[in-house]
């Protein structure tokens, strides 16, 4: 496997205690050397129980890596690796289309590295054009439009030195170049977040307003996450490609699939660390956009685990309710932000968009895949005890547990809380309600729960 490891200087047996579990006799086999060690050290029947040992070892090994690897395939992760043709990547489009609306600007592109467009030609550029929120009348993946790795470009420079970038004026820059297909004639502002983890950096996300605009803190932050998470799931997919070749080839050795073992965890371990920093900034994003004084979803999140705990439900299903309450109120991302600063009567339109947003939510969490299991929690949230509520009109015990203990918490949470229309409730008014409607809006269980939890 390794023909440079003495000259390296490694002792034979004494680097094979952390990796070999203890038995420097598997990993003489491993460097090769079992013919020579079983003819003048040790029999030919011990020799046959060693190699077996090590071969079962592998197995092992192979069977454990496959484990991982079909639970976090590309049908259970973060879906962004893995396209072989153009017409795959229209995903990217969607995801830029997204942030645009998330965001509230004008403008989003996607741009990889060549390691990670495969199916697609940039030639000898560093980063390529894989997604936009422009819609096109043309086949823009055939202009190849992207940045060489010298170009003196602001993209380029947040690419390199790893931090977001974000320039509220770019006519005061010397270094941005306007690509006339993007539309970038006319823009005034833009922040450029790198795509990446601890190991990769695979390319950045622009973000383009046509008028002289800062993105809010929270926003940012969110923008960051999203890269630390598709820098992550992307390094991951790359992992989980070369661990099938691994598994699939007869001579490779124990050693290998351990360090490859050690690599997938910590890689897995690391993409659950984003995913809940991700879910967590989203919150925070939907909050400020909300405009909540408070950081309401986040406590609406917190209320609900202690409502399942009080419940005795077990630790998966807390935690899914607790997902489940950061993103109630995610279709309010995708909603102007003055729907929400208008402190008159909203207009029939506005009231509608507003009423529907848990459906609006509900899409937006359909295409991130390791979401998918607190999508019934958030879609039948608003439902009431006596069947009176939406979207479907769910009774009773029919209405998700998830959901019936979302609809406590959010409701006490929003009674308790600033808006930009009405004070706070004290806790007594809100419990006084809570307790009246129970049985009528809200699962009398439930309720019962919420005063247990919050007694003195």
């Amino acid at each position: 496997m390794t023909d440079n490891k003495e000259e390296m200087g490694a002792s034979l047996f004494g680097r094979t205690l952390d990796i070999m579990e203890d038995d420097p006799l598997e990993e003489i086999f491993a460097l090769n050397m079992g013919d020579f060690i079983s003819e003048y050290l040790i029999s030919t029947d011990l020799a046959n129980k060693i190699g077996k040992d090590v071969r079962d070892k592998a197995s092992r090994l192979k069977s454990q890596l496959k484990e991982l690897v079909s639970i976090y395939s590309l049908d259970n992760t973060l879906c962004v690796l893995g396209f072989n043709s153009q017409d795959e990547y229209v995903v990217y489009n969607s995801i830029a289309k997204t942030l645009t609306q998330i965001l509230d600007v004008d403008a989003c592109h996607i741009y990889l590295t060549k390691e990670f467009t495969k199916g697609l030609d940039f030639g000898d550029k560093l980063l390529g054009l894989v997604g936009s929120s422009i819609d096109f009348n043309e086949d823009i993946y055939s202009k190849k439009l992207g940045y060489y790795a010298d170009d003196k470009s602001i993209i380029v420079k947040a690419f390199n030195i790893l931090e977001k970038i974000q320039i509220k004026d770019i006519s005061q820059i010397e270094d941005f170049t306007p690509i006339y297909e993007l539309n970038e004639v006319n823009v005034k502002s833009m922040a450029i977040v790198p795509i990446h983890n601890n190991a990769y950096v695979v390319g950045v996300i622009v973000i383009e307003n046509y008028k002289e605009k800062t993105i809010k803190r929270a926003f940012m932050n969110l923008l960051e996450s999203i890269g630390g998470l598709f820098g992550t799931s992307m390094h991951l997919q790359k992992a989980i490609e070369e661990t099938e070749n691994m598994i699939a080839d007869d001579s490779i050795f124990a050693e290998e699939l351990q360090h490859q073992r050690a690599e997938l965890t910590a890689l897995i371990g690391d993409l659950g660390s984003h995913q809940q920093a991700f879910v967590e900034k989203l919150a925070k994003a939907v909050d400020e956009k909300g405009q909540y004084k408070v950081a309401h979803s986040q406590n609406t999140a917190e209320l609900s685990r202690k409502l399942c705990r009080q419940l005795g439900l077990n630790e998966k299903t807390t935690d899914l309710v607790y997902y489940a309450g950061l993103l109630q109120n995610i279709g309010k991302i995708t909603l102007p932000e003055s729907l929400f600063t208008n402190k008159g009567k909203l207009s029939k339109e506005d009231w509608e968009k507003l009423q529907n947003h848990p459906n609006v939510g509900v899409n937006l969490l359909m295409n991130i895949n390791f979401l998918s299991e607190v999508i019934p929690y958030i879609h039948y949230h608003k439902e009431r005890w006596d069947g009176g509520g939406e979207p479907e009109g769910l009774k009773g015990n029919s209405i998700p547990f998830g959901s019936r203990i979302i609809a406590v918490a959010d409701a006490y949470t929003a009674m308790t809380s600033d808006r930009s229309y009405r004070d706070a409730m004290s806790k007594e008014d809100a419990l006084n309600i809570i307790k009246e409607e129970a049985a009528v809006k809200w699962d009398p269980d439930v309720v019962n729960a919420l005063f247990e939890v919050l007694k003195d």
